[in-house]
């Protein structure tokens, strides 16, 4: 087959410096700030780039090009088969700080709407506790109804013994546990179209402003917020996430506007799936961890102040990571 040398070259030129810039990218840096999309087009470039070398080799000409090209394809297959044995600390480090913030930002509308649900559920909470003390028996769960806040409060600060001494590891895996479970089954129930993730981010927010409410009316919120601060400004944002993972998954089952079946989407949305509900879980291992060795000691163990900033000082350091981590200084521009 007879081809016109300089006419390929230029067609297909393009196509080698977008390759060769995403090669590069890998090369610097293990998971070379690339996303699910560019992953596939490295892919379908490296094919490309194969084919046109297969057809170079027909040919005595160009010398040069095919050693740059050979060259191209060479470092392009070591970089998408692995053929240099990257350690697996290095790709977990980059899918937590770059994959996971990235696709968290990706659905940052559903995760408004997971939070809109349950400051929804927050106020109905509370405006139920406020009209009818009684619900609490329904709206809290099983034992904060049983104490008032200030009885509970007498009972931490003056706890005589350590309850927890020698079951802190245990406590801290039965959280982490349970709350992934939770976080899993939040997720899932986007099956129902999402039905089931609303109503376990609904169910939150009434626990949360029931118990509130409860606090502040009893004059107890310096309590409220040293106790739930150091864990829950990384737990509760868990489970929202987890509720935004459900809600994509709903989204991808109900396909407003698109064309293609609910099996391709729902292949299209596995990746951010697995990757939210993965971080998630790290989050939540997090959080267990702060509350089986922290939230639990109250003053005068440990002072309300210092559980408040640090808290504070993890919240900031959460959303400033959803926000920003992964982002590209310089982003790439690919040839054309």
């Amino acid at each position: 087959m007879i081809i016109d040398i300089p006419k390929f070259i230029s067609a297909e030129r393009p196509y080698w410096s977008r390759l060769e810039n995403y090669v590069q990218r890998l090369e610097q840096d293990a998971a070379g700030g690339l996303t699910l999309g560019e992953l596939r087009q490295l892919h379908y470039l490296y094919e490309r780039a194969s084919a046109d070398l297969a057809r170079l080799n027909t040919f005595a000409a160009e010398p040069e090009l095919r050693r740059y090209l050979e060259n191209l394809v060479g470092r392009a297959y070591a970089e998408i088969h692995e053929t240099r044995g990257r350690g697996r600390v290095v790709r977990l480090r980059d899918w937590f700080f770059k994959t996971f913030p990235r696709t968290f930002r990706a659905h940052a509308k559903a995760f408004q709407l997971a939070c809109l649900i349950t400051a929804t559920g927050v106020l109905f909470g509370l405006f139920a506790t406020l009209l009818d003390p009684d619900s609490r028996f329904v709206t809290m769960p099983f034992g904060h109804d049983q104490l008032r806040p200030r009885e509970r409060v007498a009972m931490e600060e003056k706890a005589a013994v350590d309850r927890l001494a020698g079951q802190r590891a245990g406590f801290s895996s039965f959280l982490m546990t349970h709350n992934t479970k939770v976080s899993i089954l939040t997720m899932a129930l986007g099956m129902t179209y999402g039905v089931g993730t609303v109503i376990m981010l609904f169910y939150n927010g009434i626990a949360l402003g029931a118990i509130g409410i409860d606090y502040l009316l009893d004059g107890q919120v310096l309590f409220l917020f040293g106790w739930l601060l150091p864990h829950g400004s990384v737990e509760i944002p868990a489970i929202l996430i987890a509720g935004q993972a459900g809600l994509v998954l709903a989204g991808a089952l109900i396909g407003h506007g698109r064309r293609d079946t609910a099996a391709q989407r729902l292949r299209s949305a596995a990746p951010d799936l697995l990757t939210l509900i993965g971080g998630v879980a790290v989050l939540l291992v997090w959080a267990g961890l702060v509350e089986g060795f922290f939230s639990q000691y109250h003053y005068p163990v440990v002072p309300y102040w210092l559980k408040i900033s640090f808290g504070a000082v993890e919240l900031g350091l959460l959303t400033a990571f959803l926000a920003w981590s992964g982002r590209e200084r310089n982003p790439a521009t690919p040839a054309t």
